[in-house]
């Protein structure tokens, strides 16, 4: 335990989803990953995680909201649930001797391109270093989620970021406070985000996508437009997924801008004018596609996960 920081006894941490408005696929690294340029996100759909110091032992509980579907298996078994790893982690680089209870309540489904289980972790290594006191900075907490998943160190960092290599390289880019209002769908399924870069074919053009366009957009805050979002995984998981294709063509005859799947999918967004437009699109969606099918608006956020030492509730 670093000197001067205290330790606590319970807090709460926000655990935002993630979208990328840029994802490039720059090719195959020796190791089996992939090199990618990214601009990732955080949104306003959060799971919560909830910890309490313990003397002993890491105790890990997963809350599934009501609209998600159960039995996912890392909430089944505590041992493969990146929050559980996280905590491993973080007690491995600086030998905390102590443990915690960990209560993480999922609102973010699984398997959908936002980035849940990373942000999940991310929450767990920014909270048990507040509820512990080990004092790591954000750049030390970064290191060590790249350990964990190529999503969880730009969530550590929080706000609009640029990614680079395999999630390790990240950089703070400018974002307009008001951010944008967004609706997201999930046609219900998971995909695999490894299956989906194992079936990714790099494109027969050799024209590259504008980094600079998305960047720019975000520091005026505009809304998502088709002119400056692009997602290199799109046509792979719109080919093996038909229904993923179908629901967001629904999102965009439904009148969102920008429709664009997130990460590897199965989830995809679109842009909204404002709030009350997101509202009236995501029950256009709905008529059209109706059940099982998962729908949130959202808006676009400045910062990330966020420690509360008080009572914190989920904002979804």
């Amino acid at each position: 335990m670093s000197g001067g920081v205290k330790a606590r006894a319970a807090l709460a941490v926000r655990a935002p989803a993630k979208i990328n408005l840029f994802l490039e696929v720059v090719g195959r690294r020796g190791d089996g990953y992939h090199d990618i340029r990214s601009v990732v996100v955080p949104i306003s759909i959060c799971d919560v995680l909830r910890l309490e110091a313990r003397e002993e032992g890491i105790d890990t509980e997963t809350a599934w909201n009501g609209s998600l579907r159960d039995g996912d298996p890392c909430a089944v078994d505590p041992e493969r649930n990146l929050v559980t790893r996280a905590a491993r982690v973080l007690q491995a680089a600086t030998g905390y001797p102590r443990g915690a209870r960990l209560v993480l309540e999922k609102h973010i489904p699984a398997g959908g391109g936002l980035g849940g289980g990373s942000s999940d972790a991310a929450a767990a290594l920014v909270g048990l270093n507040a509820l512990w006191g080990t004092g790591l900075s954000r750049e030390r907490l970064m290191e060590l989620g790249a350990s964990i998943g190529c999503d969880v160190p730009a969530l550590v960092h929080g706000g609009a970021v640029q990614v680079a290599g395999r999630g390790e390289q990240v950089a703070g880019v400018g974002f307009s406070a008001a951010g944008f209002s967004l609706v997201v769908v999930n046609p219900g399924f998971p995909v695999s985000t490894r299956d989906v870069y194992a079936r990714y074919t790099p494109p027969l053009t050799s024209g590259r996508p504008d980094l600079k366009k998305v960047l720019s957009a975000l520091e005026a805050g505009e809304v998502p437009a088709d002119t400056w979002l692009f997602n290199g995984l799109q046509e792979t998981v719109f080919r093996k997924f038909p229904l993923i294709a179908m629901t967001a063509e629904a999102l965009r005859q439904s009148g969102a801008t920008g429709v664009l799947l997130c990460g590897s999918g199965a989830s995809v967004f679109g842009g909204a004018r404002d709030e009350a437009d997101a509202r009236a699109i995501a029950q256009r969606v709905h008529a059209e596609l109706g059940d099982p099918v998962w729908i949130r608006t959202a808006r676009a956020l400045p910062d990330g996960v966020m420690v509360a030492h008080g009572p914190l509730e989920a904002r979804v």
